[in-house]
């Protein structure tokens, strides 16, 4: 029998249900669509001294990407641990997005964007 990793076609559960709900309705997926367009138009390959391509524009828009997914969603689990949460669930809320791979979720997101626009 041989052993499955990862959960519904993702790393694991963690990253799956951050992109679930970061995907839910109209107004999120609009924002984080609109976030990674942005990014990706601003983003560009990065060269090593030969000129040969270090990172992809792609790879590089991903990174970013990933970096600002995650810092939105630690500035929103702050915000919300201020007012109500504590102790043992501070702690399980932290553990768990610790377990999201945000690179993963960033590429799903650039390898949606309209690559033809530049604004």
């Amino acid at each position: 029998m041989s052993e499955q990793s990862g959960y519904n076609g993702w790393s694991n559960y963690e990253t799956w249900c951050v992109n679930l709900w970061m995907s839910n309705d109209a107004g999120s997926d609009s924002y984080f669509n609109e976030m990674a367009q942005e990014i990706w138009n601003e983003s560009e390959a990065e060269l090593r001294a030969d000129e040969s391509v270090l990172f992809t524009r792609d790879e590089v828009a991903t990174r970013v990407l990933a970096e600002r997914f995650k810092e939105h969603h630690e500035e929103a689990l702050s915000q919300i641990g201020e007012i109500s949460i504590g102790g043992v669930f501070s702690d399980l809320l932290n553990a768990a997005l610790g377990e999201v791979d945000w690179y993963e979720i960033a590429g799903h997101y650039i390898a949606d964007v309209d690559k033809d626009e530049e604004k």
